[in-house]
């Protein structure tokens, strides 16, 4: 990092000294119809039909002119496979405010404008209308609790596309999370070009976002929160209102470096912090637990970047990051009791370098690299046993204890070709290549597991497991891949992307993971109202470190895990007759490989009227050879009484032999859909089975997979979200989320060990997984703000109060249930989501 900073410092204290520019500078953005911005774009500035001078915009689509003079000019931005646009700007003393270039594709015959309105259809294969795209303006005027976007812009993810997990990309980078303060994002977009082969993950399994960059005039954003339990409603399993406290100050600053004009710097900050409460809901011996446990946490973030356009066609920029994170008695509530809490804290560092040259207007390289380094140490509140009494309470200490590092490089290479209708795009990527450490001393304490509270009076545990010997490894994890693309504009009205994918991890054997990507678009007789779409694509999943760490863990040398049935209580060990239990061990199948999944869809996009479209799409994903744990050394059929091999306690084996199958019917609308609201609708009908919760997934039964087939965890019959701004209301601007969800599933277990395996996860014959019915979802959210200008209209300067509400109609949302039938708390909730909370912000714009 500290070469890197030299070499910016060195470049700036070399660069020529130049008088103050005479003039104004002209800023603007190179949009397409979607919202999604135009890299590379070419701008020209002209003037009495002369070409004063051209530009090609950066990498979040921005550009500027210094030093223009007052006139009328005329703004020109074309781009390969895109209408020209040309649009008249004046400028004055001062300089105009930012202009918004909207291209139209080229196959559409449509009057192109200078506009903020909605986007209408356009026959892009990668232009789908069921894409949701969240501006700077729609974000500010959303109710966003806490200012977490990225848990807002969730909401309109699917689950079933997840996989191992959401990805994350910032600035074109997948990363683990995002870095910078909700005042530092400039655009959210989820679901753009779905079947891209430049992403591993679906459309609806990321979020894309795009970070505000520099710029040649001094800008800033300063917000300040505040949430105060007095003013929110009961928690459903709270007796009094709670003690709870919110406090976050966030802000960003920018602009330029030096008298040249040509360097720019972004300074990004917040510092939050979270008095909140744990509830609990438990029973235990003498009857109900219930309580709440102070739980607080606290996050800090610095993140800067420089920008040097060191000429019209090549530009860098480093961006440091700093960030910290506390989190304490995290994991308590419900039937966890409070000595079960845990202390989570978090530090990372990274660097982020990129640089895009345009070799020419048609040839256009991005390069960029992170660097990081992170530490996270997760303690347990007491040293204790843990005590797990099914469907009742777990107590004692959580035994958690783990210290885990990680030092890593992410690379992303692209390079984007415009010839004739083709625009071709190829790239190499290093999502993860890192050096990882795990320093664990989870579960030297032990922890006994009963099956219900009569077996946990009278000292009967059905099992004990405890880990001991040496928890330090240091792993080196290398993910790889690399792709191309071509989006090819055939005619007017007819549009197709194809490409393929290549995905590699270390530790598995398989080298196959070739994923081709397929989609069309066509406009019915080249009309400018109707588009048709279609879409393939197959998509590699990913292990995730954990489980490597565990198999490394378990070779000689390293932790070993004991796992006893039946045993002594308060001793495992105390009997006469114990003697010390064999390991267990993790280790992969012979022919585990990378799941993957096929997902198929069709849509039909409609302009209903100038500022609104709708789609109606259906979308189908076939997952195969998906990860799931297997005791392979667990006692087998018809006694289960005693293990195959004797030298070895669980023998963990980690498969990829699960499926998964959904289907989802989808409507979306987006744009002005009345005179007073704006925004975007959007309701799924889904179906989602699988036979395999994930790759920490065992069965009920090792040697009996028949009832794993059920509703997913995941499966959400019904989802409605709407986003949007309400104009028309004369003193306040207001803002307004609603998210419906229909019930999820869970599963009925017995609670007892009848396999003599030691997990206790059994369930009566004849049933399957995930047969219960859980608790439905229903929130309305809703933000109301008044700006107010400050030093007159054009002094850009605005300061704005806002407010507020989250699940404004106080409605209970079940979070979790038990499904253990020997318990006095079967088929009822233990804890519920946030009631009714109000947030109140101030914000300084100039």
């Amino acid at each position: 990092m500290s070469v890197v900073t030299l070499l910016v410092l060195s470049t700036l204290v070399s660069s020529p000294q130049q008088g103050a520019v005479q003039g104004v500078t002209v800023t603007g953005i190179v949009q397409d119809q979607t919202g999604a911005v135009l890299t590379g774009a070419m701008v020209d500035l002209a003037a009495g039909g002369r070409v004063v001078r051209s530009v090609a915009t950066d990498g979040v689509g921005a550009f500027h002119f210094d030093g223009v003079t007052p006139g009328t000019y005329e703004l020109r931005a074309y781009f390969q496979g895109f209408k020209d646009l040309s649009s008249r700007v004046r400028v004055g003393p001062r300089a105009p405010s930012p202009q918004k270039l909207v291209l139209e594709l080229a196959s559409i015959a449509q009057d192109v404008t200078v506009s903020d309105l909605a986007p209408g259809v356009n026959a892009s294969a990668s232009g789908n209308q069921d894409a949701v795209t969240l501006d700077q303006e729609m974000l500010s005027a959303l109710p966003v609790l806490d200012r977490d976007l990225i848990a807002t812009a969730s909401r309109f993810l699917d689950p079933a596309a997840l996989g191992s997990g959401v990805t994350i990309v910032v600035n074109g980078m997948e990363v683990s999370a995002l870095n910078v303060s909700a005042a530092a994002v400039a655009q959210i977009r989820i679901n753009q070009d779905p079947y891209s082969a430049e992403y591993s993950r679906p459309g609806r399994g990321r979020i894309e976002i795009l970070t505000k960059p520099g710029s040649q005039q001094y800008h800033g954003e300063f917000n300040t929160l505040l949430r105060n339990g007095h003013l929110s409603a009961r928690n459903a399993f709270a007796s009094a209102k709670p003690q709870e406290q919110r406090q976050s100050v966030e802000g960003v600053l920018g602009g330029p470096i030096g008298h040249d004009a040509k360097t720019m710097f972004m300074l990004s900050a917040n510092d939050e912090n979270d008095a909140n409460q744990a509830y609990i809901h438990a029973i235990g011996l003498d009857g109900p637990i219930d309580g709440q446990l102070p739980h607080t946490s606290g996050e800090a973030r610095i993140t800067g970047s420089i920008t040097r356009q060191v000429s019209p066609k090549n530009t860098f920029s480093i961006r440091p990051n700093y960030q910290y994170e506390s989190d304490e008695n995290r994991d308590a509530g419900g039937t966890t009791l409070a000595s079960a809490a845990t202390t989570f804290k978090h530090h990372e560092q990274q660097v982020t370098y990129t640089q895009q040259t345009i070799f020419r207007p048609t040839l256009v390289n991005q390069f960029q690299m992170l660097f990081g380094h992170e530490r996270e140490p997760t303690t347990s509140l007491t040293p204790d046993r843990a005590i797990i009494v099914a469907g009742a309470f777990t107590g004692g200490g959580a035994q958690v204890d783990l210290v885990r590092t990680e030092t890593h490089i992410n690379l992303n290479e692209s390079l984007s070709w415009t010839h004739g209708k083709h625009l071709v795009q190829a790239g190499f990527q290093l999502p993860d290549w890192s050096r990882r450490g795990f320093y664990d001393k989870t579960n030297f304490g032990g922890s006994y597991y009963f099956a219900n509270l009569a077996a946990y009076e009278t000292g009967q545990p059905y099992a004990f497991t405890q880990q001991q010997g040496n928890g330090d490894l240091a792993l080196l994890e290398k993910q790889v891949g690399a792709y191309v693309k071509d989006d090819w504009r055939i005619r007017p009205g007819l549009s197709i992307d194809y490409g393929v994918r290549y995905d590699w991890q270390n530790y598995f054997g398989d080298t196959n993971n070739v994923a081709p990507r397929f989609s069309i678009a066509y406009a019915p007789g080249n009309g400018k109202a109707n588009v048709l779409r279609a879409g393939v694509g197959v998509f590699n999943d990913r292990s995730g470190p954990v489980v490597i760490a565990d198999v490394l863990h378990s070779q000689p040398g390293g932790l070993t895990k004991i796992v006893v049935t039946d045993p002594a209580y308060p001793d495992p060990f105390a009997s006469a007759a114990a003697t010390v239990p064999p390991p267990s061990i993790v280790q992969l199948a012979p022919d585990v490989k990378i799941p993957q999944s096929i997902q198929y869809s069709v849509s039909f996009d409609h302009q209903v009227k100038k500022t609104t479209t709708v789609s109606v799409s259906y979308t189908g994903a076939r997952g195969h050879s998906l990860f799931r744990s297997r005791d392979i050394n667990a006692p087998p059929p018809p006694l289960y009484l005693t293990r195959p091999d004797p030298t070895y306690g669980v023998i963990r084996q980690v498969e990829s032999n699960g499926r998964q199958s959904a289907d989802s019917f989808g409507v979306t609308l987006r744009g002005r859909m009345t005179a007073w609201f704006n925004g975007q609708m959007q309701y799924t009908l889904s179906r989602t089975y699988n036979d395999t919760a994930g790759i920490n997934a065992f069965p009920a039964n090792d040697y009996d997979l028949s009832g794993e087939w059920a509703r997913a965890d995941v499966d959400r019959r019904h989802r409605f979200v709407m986003v949007g701004t309400v104009t028309g209301v004369k003193i306040v601007d207001l803002g307004v989320a609603l998210t419906l969800n229909s019930a999820g599933p869970y599963t009925q277990t017995i609670g007892g060990d009848p396999y003599n395996n030691g997990r206790g996860r059994a369930r009566l014959p004849g049933i399957a997984r995930n047969t219960l019915i859980a608790g439905d979802l229903a929130t309305l959210d809703l933000h109301a703000s008044r700006d107010l200008k400050l030093g007159g209209p054009k002094s850009g300067h605005e300061l704005t109060l806002g407010a507020d509400g989250f699940n404004l109609l106080n409605r209970v949302n079940y979070a979790s249930y038990v499904g253990i039938i020997s318990s006095p708390l079967f088929g009822t909730p233990v804890s519920a989501r946030s009631a009714r909370q109000f947030q109140f912000s101030i914000r300084y714009k100039f």
